[in-house]
């Protein structure tokens, strides 16, 4: 037996969970699915960023109780994902745990886009529609493509501790404090900083690719994975500048948003899932 490196091991991981998500995707899927064409796309300026943020915003107003009561689990995991961090002497990973929130955001966020197409349509909205989504037909696509997402995350995890143990590890910090000392007093620790800031953009930047109007396009109509994957992809290409201020909005929304102790994300999250589903009607014809 040898011992693989974590970069090897998450790549072999990754490899694993794509084959058996690609299989339940295929499970799901009829031929004619499969065959189905991908949507067309339209071209969108900036300015239809700020109008889905202010569809968001007001569907949040709208619906504020009931979305607050269903969005108050983002702060009290990210609390939890902390203190499991910190007890556990495992400070250096408590940026990805938290960061990693925004690689599975877009499936936390499906009860938020039924929440919107349901007020869109005239139809009863409140806190227990949201978990109307799994009784959805394209169910079944929506949690392969979420398995997606999540086989995304463990990769990140794992590259972001080949990153710590080559800048300043492998050894634990002695503290939260010689830590932070050593993250921004030293070589090694802003090397640790620019390389993963630059890994994780690559990784969010993937997340968005795939994502951004993928789960709304599943949820709204009847379409294939590959479809509904290839319009997302299509949609980034064809609206690059557009898409990329969209990703630096969602990031600073949820930075923003988790300060102080993630209370902010009780009301930056619900906005951003809703805006995102206003974002995807602008986006798909």
């Amino acid at each position: 037996m040898t011992i693989r490196n974590p970069i090897e091991w998450g790549y072999d991981q990754l490899r694993i969970t794509a084959a058996a998500v690609g299989s339940a995707g295929r499970a799901v899927m009829s031929p004619e699915e499969r065959a189905q064409a991908v949507p067309e796309i339209r071209h969108i300026q900036l300015r239809d960023l700020g109008d889905a943020l202010r569809e968001g915003v007001d569907d949040f107003l709208v619906h504020r109780t009931d979305v607050i009561a269903l969005c108050v689990i983002f702060p009290a995991v990210g609390l939890l994902v902390v203190r499991l961090a910190l007890g556990y002497q495992m400070v250096p990973f408590v940026f990805p745990l938290a960061s990693g929130f925004a690689l599975i955001g877009p499936l936390a966020a499906v009860g938020l886009y039924e929440m919107s197409r349901r007020r869109e349509r005239d139809l009863h909205v409140a806190s227990p529609d949201a978990f109307g989504v799994v009784r959805a037909p394209a169910f079944g696509k929506i949690a392969a493509l979420g398995l997606w997402l999540v086989a995304i995350y463990v990769l990140w995890l794992v590259t972001a501790s080949t990153i710590y143990d080559m800048t300043l590890g492998p050894a634990a910090p002695l503290s939260v404090g010689s830590f932070l000392a050593d993250t921004f007093t030293t070589s090694a620790g802003w090397t640790m900083i620019v390389v993963g800031i630059g890994v994780g953009f690559l990784f969010a930047l993937a997340v968005l690719a795939i994502s951004v109007v993928s789960f709304p396009l599943l949820l709204d109509r009847d379409v294939g994975f590959d479809a509904a994957v290839l319009a997302s992809l299509r949609a980034v290409a064809v609206n690059p500048v557009a898409m990329i201020a969209w990703g630096g909005i969602v990031a600073a929304g949820l930075v923003l948003g988790s300060l102080p102790a993630f209370l902010g994300l009780v009301f930056v999250v619900p906005v951003l899932g809703h805006a995102t589903w206003h974002l995807y009607r602008k986006v798909v014809v």
